[in-house]
Order: structure tokens, then sequence, then C-alpha cells
């Protein structure tokens, strides 16, 4: 069963976390955020939302990149319900789509927690301050349009030009958070 993201809550200030990388080494948004804007995206490897948008976000990770956006991918699934996302699996889901981010591993789903995430994928767009400004689709492709509308890529442009995002945003839409059983 699909599920959609909150709305915005302009201005919520992103929580620090530190967490290990597919790429061997820790990352924290102090030392990871962006000079025109941090995206935090929680993602993982078997949800066919993501699956389905994998080559959209890798493609729009990299174009905002180019425009001084960090970004960075969080896999907060329960791994031992669902093993396909467990980190080894996560390395080897990074290196098959050549992720030009860090991919980021939440065993104790602290910092999903932390940023209420709810499904995946969920985006999360912060401005240079780390003030959330966007948290919304990635575009419009699954309506079958006929003009892509890249929502993503454009609240974060703007974001990174003015600070502040798009008062109209789309909630993503994806598989919940796989949370772990108390």
């Amino acid at each position: 069963m699909a599920q959609s993201s909150a709305v915005c809550d302009f201005g919520w200030k992103a929580p620090q976390f530190n967490l290990p990388s597919t790429e061997g080494i820790d990352v924290n948004l102090k030392n990871a955020s962006g000079n025109n804007g941090t995206l935090i995206m929680f993602i993982c490897n078997h949800c066919p939302y993501v699956v389905g948008a994998l080559d959209d976000i890798v493609y729009e990770a990299s174009a905002l990149q180019k425009i001084g956006v960090n970004v960075l991918a969080i896999c907060s699934n329960d791994a031992e319900e669902y093993p396909q996302d467990s980190f080894e699996n996560m390395k080897k889901f990074g290196m098959d789509y050549s992720f030009t981010f860090p991919y980021l591993h939440d065993a104790d789903q602290s910092v999903a927690k932390l940023f209420n995430a709810e499904c995946t994928p969920d985006f999360f767009g912060f401005n240079s301050n780390l003030e959330l400004q966007y948290r919304g689709r990635i575009n419009n492709s699954r309506e079958n349009p006929t003009v892509l509308k890249r929502d993503l890529f454009e609240a974060m442009s703007m974001i990174a030009e003015t600070g502040a995002g798009p008062k109209e945003q789309l909630p993503s839409i994806g598989c919940s958070i796989k949370w772990k059983s108390k």
C-alpha cells in the first residue's frame, strides 16, 4: 500500500546525525551540507517506487550537485525483516546504480525518526541554513505526462538561488519505512 510524505514544515531545522556510508566513511550533516542547499532522501533497495525512480534520482542528484546542492541518501529499513536492505546489499546497490552521493545506513532507525521520514522515497530539501524548504515528489513521471515537470530539481534550484522553496508542493509517494518491531 502506498504511503505519502507529509507536507513541508517550512523552516524546520535539520537535525545533526552521523551515519556510516557504503564507501566506508562516516558522514555527518555538518560536514556534508552543500553551499547552496542539501537534499536528504530516504530510499531503500527493494521498494518498487524507489527502483522505478532510480534513473531520475541519480540524474537529478547529479544535476543538483552541479549547482552546489549536496545530496545524501539514507536507508533506514529493518534489514532483519528486509534483507535486501542490508548494509552489504546497499553497497552493491549504490555501485550498480552509480550513485554520485553518499548512501548512508541508519541501522537503528534513529535518523528516520528524527526526520519523521514516512516513505521511500521521501525527499527533504534544505537551504544553506539547513532549514526545510521542500518535502515533495521528484517529478510527475508516474502520471505519464507529455511534458516532464522536474518538481525536485526546480524546487532545489529555487532554494539554491533564494533560500526559499515553492509554497505549492505535491507529496512524494512510496512504500512505508519498514520499522523494526519493538
